[in-house]
């Protein structure tokens, strides 16, 4: 008997009986009239782009297909537009950018074939995850509190007159748990860096032994890798809880404090 076309149901029942009924190749194979080589084929392709069982509600069959490749008329199917990861990692270290914008951009670049936002972000995980790696940072409980000011300013109106002014927006995070704080302030001068810190404070009920802030002017005279200069105020801040300051190295992203990387997305 010939082996039946590979079609996006025969797809959908080899996942299924994959991972649901836990069968081998060989009875996949058996059960659906078709090669072990082929169940072989599409199962270690949907390994690779992280599709499992069950199917994501919002994936489509088009998306199913192109994650999978499977092969029209002797060709790959090129249904939906691939993004450029690459480019796009590098576009998410500018201030304010996240990956939905970024999606809204390639979606709008390709309106007839893109891929929907939540399978967009599985695929950059994947891509993001087999880049150079990293060390994983892990943080005690109650032990570091991350500050910094993040994201684009907020316009804020005058209900009378109606003029716009721009305000800063101050975000402390602790790091075990990403429990945040945030609030809207003027500038990033230092009465508005030292006061927002003080109200922080006040409303997690205490202080962490340690403050991981970024290498603004506020918090930092001079930065320096290893033997960084505070500012006075903030070092007698520091001293007056009775923290210790220790800011995150300049110019290095992947040590970059917490409020950076909670904004983003």
């Amino acid at each position: 008997m010939k082996p039946k076309k590979v079609t996006v149901l025969r797809l959908k029942d080899i996942l299924r009986l994959h991972h649901e009924a836990q069968l081998s190749t060989r009875q996949i194979a058996r059960s659906l009239n078709l090669s072990s080589s082929v169940v072989s084929k599409y199962l270690v392709r949907a390994r690779d782009a992280q599709v499992s069982w069950p199917l994501p509600p919002d994936l489509s069959e088009a998306e199913l297909i192109a994650s999978l490749q499977v092969k029209r008329n002797g060709a790959v199917s090129s249904l939906l537009a691939e993004p450029d990861f690459a480019e796009m990692s590098t576009e998410l270290t500018r201030k304010g950018m996240t990956r939905q914008l970024l999606w809204e951009e390639y979606a709008e670049r390709h309106p007839e074939n893109h891929y929907s936002y939540s399978r967009f972000t599985v695929l950059y995980r994947a891509w993001h995850q087999k880049q150079k790696l990293s060390m994983r940072q892990f943080h005690r409980a109650g032990e570091k509190l991350f500050v910094d000011y993040a994201g684009l300013t907020l316009k804020i109106v005058d209900p009378a007159s109606g003029e716009e002014r721009p305000a800063q927006v101050f975000v402390a995070v602790l790091g075990a748990s990403s429990y945040t704080y945030a609030e809207a302030t003027w500038t990033q001068r230092l009465p508005d860096w030292i006061g927002a810190h003080v109200r922080a404070f006040t409303f997690y009920g205490g202080v962490t032994p340690i403050i991981v802030p970024d290498n603004l002017k506020s918090a930092v005279s001079k930065a320096c890798r290893y033997d960084p200069e505070l500012n006075p105020s903030y070092a007698q801040l520091a001293a007056y809880y009775g923290v210790v300051v220790m800011p995150a190295r300049p110019y290095n992203p992947r040590i970059r404090p917490k409020p950076k990387s909670v904004c983003r997305s």
